[in-house]
């Protein structure tokens, strides 16, 4: 049979989210991109084949500006305002224009790459080519690069390149783990098959199959959670294979994963206990979604204690936030909890040395395959968070291939140009600061005709009982000389508060108690009380309000929410079914919900003005909150206001290229499916429409105009280069926000 061969930079097998993120990446940067998939849709165990959630960082609202950019955000956003229903189908179609919106992509659906050829000693192989047979098509198709990445999530690739790998669980005493076993083993977290219901409108009858199980006979209707409304992954549980072989015993677990799907369907629709007359069944899943196979050995395996500890990683890439969520090996059938979850205390980071192999040099990977024990894979085996990696990964495979070095030589000696590649595509890292000299703002002043001075949220909305203790959560800088607070009170009570700090800039969790402050406050509505909290830390960062519950006491939610603004209740809002999951609700983060008050902060006022919010910080390098919003924010917007931000340079510069990043609030919990709904389709944050001005021989000019924008990313190439000794930037509308606010700004 005739063999097809394709040379290209880079060759990405596994079309997951993973794997469209590396391809979509190396090829923004330059690189021809061969991607591969055995299936016929991409997203993986997302696509419409298998319906998964898409979760990540955010560990769905418990951790706080969190939600991964990047072109993971990017689908995230667009989904949002294309999909607002959760269409399996249509999320399907926003990542596959995502792919081929890049014409450096050759795509390959339907095609199973099942031949490896490499070469070398066992400690040092190279991997020539990969082969797949496009069915369908009859078509064997060769595909030759200098890398390689494997994201195929099994690890077959890799696998057959003779790269190092494990199965199963390591020994606690490998890592000094303590959720690990003592001894090792070959478990690993089962495969889940998911199923759709909907109401037909008229009775429906339902025959079993002669397979359904008879789940009676099992713990499922004791030990997990069962209501004929729910659809899709709310039976994530529906989870078995964990003791078996999940590759090579696949259709084993399918069958069984049927037989209790249907049963559960048969116990629904003829126990008698449920309203389900007129439900049928709509979609029922025949690809059992994995989660767990081989993990690559890389130059750095990532373990629990880096996790919990949030170990800053001079070579961080990319992060997670999910918590480590690891499940009995016996899944549906266990009597334990479907799941065991430990938090840290916000995010944590993700090294580079974890996405390339230890063995073969021109192999890199992404997804739930990379290089972690265990018990650190049950965090990093969330879609968004392979999707990230897969950023970073497909990034540094073009750097590998632009400068002909393997992926360990970009660790070794440009590592420091692979992070900041990740910046300038706007990737998930967070901590790093920005620091390419080709940016021309780096040499700007910068003002702007108007900026957030003050910190306050002074438009109530409701009254909220302070049953528990609360929390507000806000940005220091320079300092604050007093907090107010909106109160009701039954009866001549006190008030008492207490000043935290949050321990690291990447966390929103009280770390250290900085001061406390009590207040008499007598009977009335509506009363601004105010209490004696001054601090000044030596650098910006977010200081943590504790208000102590008091009965006798209301705070005000407000209206709209303030960006840099949080607030929380303690122990109010369950992350779970305590039949489904097990959060230790000492974790800081779960202690801490801010679930119920997503964008109702409640009304409060900082005393003394605040530089969070000035133009600086556009240009300031960070392209995330750390340790405060960093973006520059105006005063409300007029509707006869101008309102703009100004690059000044002392000389004429030569620009080509202008790239904004505006505030598309990565607080807010997108996901892809039916989780939950926005009630806006667009960020409202997210300028709308802006233009830009150029100063040329003393007179402004116009030399780009944007309409109806709805992404966070805006990259404006102009069609010459144009001389000039300043740049405005001017905001005609958002998307619903009262103020422009603005990430960044970078000048080519």
């Amino acid at each position: 049979m005739k063999t097809e061969t394709i040379r290209s930079d880079v060759t990405v097998i596994g079309g997951g989210l993973a794997g469209v993120c590396a391809a979509i990446a190396a090829a923004r940067l330059g690189s021809q991109v061969v991607l591969v998939n055995n299936r016929p849709v991409l997203g993986g165990n997302s696509s419409s084949e298998v319906r998964v959630w898409v979760c990540g960082a955010t560990a769905h609202g418990i951790n706080r500006y969190a939600r991964e950019t990047g072109i993971m955000g990017e689908l995230f956003v667009e989904n949002q305002y294309r999909n607002p229903e959760g269409n399996p189908y249509l999320w399907d179609l926003v990542i596959l224009e995502a792919v081929r919106a890049e014409p450096n992509i050759t795509l390959l659906l339907n095609t199973d790459v099942h031949e490896v050829e490499a070469d070398g000693p066992e400690e040092n192989r190279t991997i020539r080519s990969v082969t797949g047979w496009m069915m369908g098509s009859e078509r064997r198709i060769r595909m030759e690069s200098p890398v390689f990445l494997d994201c195929t999530g099994d690890g077959l690739v890799g696998f057959m390149a003779g790269a190092r790998c494990r199965i199963g669980r390591e020994a606690s005493r490998e890592y000094g783990e303590a959720w690990a076993p003592e001894e090792a083993d070959g478990i690993t977290l089962g495969s889940t098959l998911l199923f759709y219901t909907k109401d037909a409108g008229h009775p429906v009858r339902f025959v079993p199959p002669s397979f359904a199980k008879d789940i009676t006979q099992t713990p499922i209707p004791i030990k997990r959670v069962i209501r004929s409304g729910d659809s899709g992954c709310h039976y994530w549980w529906i989870e078995w294979g964990g003791e078996l072989d999940t590759v090579h015993d696949n259709e084993v677990i399918r069958d069984e994963l049927w037989s209790v799907i249907y049963g559960i369907w048969d116990y629904i629709k003829n126990s008698g206990r449920f309203d389900a007359d007129a439900m049928t069944l709509e979609w029922v899943g025949s690809i059992p979604g994995k989660r767990e196979y081989r993990r690559f050995v890389g130059d750095y395996v990532l373990n629990q204690n880096d996790i919990i500890a949030q170990e800053p990683f001079p070579d961080r890439i990319a992060f997670g936030g999910w918590s480590i969520d690891l499940h009995p090996p016996q899944g549906m059938y266990a009597e334990a909890s479907g799941s065991k979850h430990m938090h840290a205390d916000g995010i944590y980071h993700i090294p580079f040395r974890s996405l390339y192999s230890a063995n073969v040099s021109n192999l890199l990977f992404a997804g739930r395959n990379i290089s972690a024990s265990h018990v650190a894979f049950g965090t990093t085996r969330v879609m968004a968070t392979c999707a990230v990696m897969g950023e970073a990964a497909g990034t540094a495979a073009a750097l590998c291939a632009a400068k002909g070095v393997p992926p360990r030589a970009i660790y070794r000696s440009h590592l420091h140009e692979l992070q900041q590649t990740l910046l300038r595509q706007d990737a998930s890292v967070i901590g790093l600061r920005h620091e390419d000299d080709r940016d021309l703002v780096r040499q700007a002043k910068v003002s702007a005709s108007s900026v957030r001075a003050s910190i306050g949220v002074t438009k109530p909305h409701s009254a909220y009982r302070l049953e528990r203790d609360a929390a507000i959560l806000f940005p220091v800088e320079p300092g604050m000389q007093g907090l107010e607070l909106l109160v009701d009170a039954s009866g001549d009570t006190r008030l008492t508060v207490e000043l935290w700090d949050t321990g690291r800039p990447e966390n929103y969790v009280p770390g250290t108690k900085v001061a406390e402050a009590e207040a008499a406050v007598s009977k009335g509505e509506a009363q601004w009380i105010s209490l004696p909290l001054a601090w000044a830390p030596d650098t910006p960062q977010n200081a943590f309000v504790i208000i102590r519950g008091n009965p006798d006491i209301s705070l005000y939610r407000a209206a709209e929410p303030l960006t840099g603004v949080l607030a929380f209740e303690k122990g109010a809002v369950p992350n779970a079914s305590a039949n489904l999951e097990d959060h230790d609700e000492n974790q800081p983060v779960v202690a801490w919900s801010m679930k119920a008050l997503v964008r109702q902060p409640f009304c409060f006022k900082v005393l003394g003005t605040t530089a969070a919010y000035s133009p600086a910080k556009a240009i300031g390098g960070y392209k995330r909150p750390f340790g405060g919003p960093n973006l520059w924010a105006s005063d409300s917007i007029g509707p006869e206001d101008e309102v703009w931000l100004q690059l000044t340079w002392e000389s004429e510069i030569t620009l080509q290229e202008v790239r904004l990043t505006w505030n598309d609030d990565v607080n807010e919990d997108l996901i892809n499916l039916h989780h939950h709904r926005t009630p806006f389709e667009i960020i409202p944050e997210l300028v709308k429409s802006y233009r830009l001005e150029a100063r040329i021989r003393g007179e402004w000019s116009t030399i780009a105009s944007v309409q109806d924008n709805r992404r966070r990313s805006n990259r404006i190439a102009l069609n010459e280069r144009i001389s000039a000794d300043a740049l405005r930037l001017v905001i005609e509308e958002t998307n619903g926000a009262p103020a422009a606010e603005l990430v960044e700004i970078r000048v080519y």
